[in-house]
């Protein structure tokens, strides 16, 4: 195996000091140009990268900061890393992204690992409904942010969506086109997502003077397309099938949308389909998905920016106080929902 590449080879092939070939790496600006272009070279040269681990232990903190989101196969998600890796690489500092898979066991691993590395904080969004992963994560004394939910009995900052607003606009948009029964294909009961989502569909079936009756629950263990496929299948072999459907989110969507294609039911004339999320897919898919947008980039790169004023903070540099900031959700009507009759 070949031998790494450390500082004092640097400093031997540039023939300057180690403190100078350190200058360079930490200080650049109080090293002449010639020199620094020669130490440049040798380090380019000879292939160095300095050891970060080294560095943060000179430092004292660390240059990382750590996301973990349900599904990184959703866009939704893509597109929350996306606004923080922007906000942190401003800063100066690197995301490392992980994948909770919707799972309590996996999300207890992962933050074990954020703890053990010492990342400067962690952007979350939650899979353990019982708030016990949360509650062991706090005592590491390691910053954190909650995105796309408020945990109950949390003070930490949180980024989220009015999940009861976006329900309420998909079900209204629904109700004023004629639709009285209308199925919402949930997930996992244990998410406020879902819940708050189904909250909002009931408020604006009640104001219109609809029951509860007229919201047929499906739920589902995961949020994925291959979930919404399955719903779409007990959707049709449902007796008094709904004229419309509201899913917790798109890839929801697509699932029962391509469960109608492939069953040759009409959409939206045969039935009216609303997702959640608005991912780029959304408007692609061969029947253009009517959707509740979330400002998942914005939502990102609050987060990360929440999360460095409390990191600063802590070192003195700036004040902060927790706050929960909670955007608001915009309706995107697209052909899935706009029947011809």
């Amino acid at each position: 195996m070949a031998q790494s590449v450390g500082i004092k080879d640097v400093a031997r092939a540039a023939g300057v000091s180690v403190g100078t070939v350190s200058n360079v790496i930490n200080r650049p600006d109080t090293v002449a140009t010639e020199t620094r272009a020669r130490v440049q070279s040798a380090i380019d040269r000879l292939g160095y990268v300095r050891s970060e681990s080294a560095r943060q232990l000179r430092a004292g903190r660390s240059r990382i900061m750590g996301l973990l989101v349900l599904d990184m196969g959703n866009p939704f998600f893509v597109d929350v890393a996306r606004g923080a890796e922007r906000a942190a690489r401003d800063a100066g500092l690197g995301v490392m992204v992980c994948n909770s898979a919707q799972s309590a066991g996996e999300e207890a691993e992962y933050l074990s690992l954020f703890a053990e590395q010492r990342v400067r904080g962690v952007l979350l969004t939650p899979a353990d409904a019982t708030g016990r992963n949360i509650e062991t994560f706090r005592r590491h004394n390691i910053p954190f942010v909650l995105v796309d939910r408020v945990a109950e009995g949390t003070t930490e900052c949180s980024v989220s969506v009015d999940d009861v607003a976006g329900g309420a606009l998909a079900v209204r948009h629904l109700v004023d086109a004629g639709h009285r029964s209308i199925a919402y294909v949930s997930g996992p009961p244990g998410l406020n997502q879902v819940r708050d989502r189904r909250i909002g569909a009931l408020n604006a079936l009640a104001e219109a003077g609809l029951g509860p009756d007229r919201l047929r629950e499906l739920p589902t263990e995961r949020l994925d397309v291959a979930a919404g496929r399955d719903a779409g299948a007990r959707l049709l072999g449902l007796a008094d099938r709904p004229t419309a459907v509201f899913c917790a989110n798109d890839l929801l969507a697509l699932g029962v949308l391509q469960a109608m294609y492939a069953a040759g039911i009409g959409v939206p004339d045969d039935l009216a389909i609303v997702g959640y999320d608005d991912i780029e897919f959304a408007a692609a898919a061969a029947v253009p998905l009517t959707s509740v947008r979330q400002p998942a980039v914005t939502m990102g790169a609050l987060a990360a920016e929440l999360l460095l004023e409390e990191t600063e903070a802590e070192e003195g540099t700036r004040s902060h106080e927790h706050r929960r900031v909670v955007l608001q959700p915009e309706l995107v009507v697209r052909r899935s929902s706009l029947s011809s009759r």
